[in-house]
């Protein structure tokens, strides 16, 4: 069994610690979908403010619902839809301060306000995206989603097979 000790100090911390926990869960393992999972449930449990944790994986040049710590949530999203798919399509993370406010948003839980996404990219092949929402406007800031890319940077190779 795992036991983490996640720091509730700064958010620095927080995302060092997350880094650390997630290497420990993943080492080893070559089962994409199971680091998927721990990953989702590891992110879904410590970042604060979270409605949706989870991944959406590339398959057949489309985004495909993978493990997720939430309700239940749209199974297919094409690469240029949504926020989603505007990061699989560019590649890019994406921060949305307002989901409301996202040309085109797929809104599968209408309490979700605040998205970010970011890409997994291995040796050039994009494999998906971590998708985290938010009940709260603004949720996510700069800070976030370059702890987030960190955390994927860790996990691409880990689910890459």
């Amino acid at each position: 069994m795992y036991s983490f000790d996640i720091a509730a100090g700064s958010k620095a911390e927080l995302y060092r610690d997350l880094h650390a926990a997630l290497d420990a869960l993943t080492a080893g393992e070559p089962d994409a979908i199971a680091n998927m999972a721990n990953a989702a449930s590891l992110i879904g449990q410590y970042l604060p403010d979270l409605n949706w944790a989870g991944f959406y994986r590339n398959v057949g040049d489309e985004l495909v619902l993978g493990p997720f710590q939430g309700k239940a949530a749209c199974i297919r999203i094409p690469f240029g839809r949504g926020v989603c798919g505007a990061a699989a399509a560019t590649r890019e993370t994406q921060l949305v301060e307002d989901v409301h406010a996202f040309p085109g948003h797929i809104a599968c839980d209408a309490a979700s306000n605040a998205e970010l996404v970011v890409p997994i990219v291995h040796d050039g092949e994009l494999i998906g995206v971590l998708d985290l929402d938010s009940p709260v406007t603004g949720r996510f800031d700069a800070e976030d989603a370059a702890g987030c890319e960190a955390l994927m940077a860790l996990l691409a190779p880990r689910v890459s097979g």
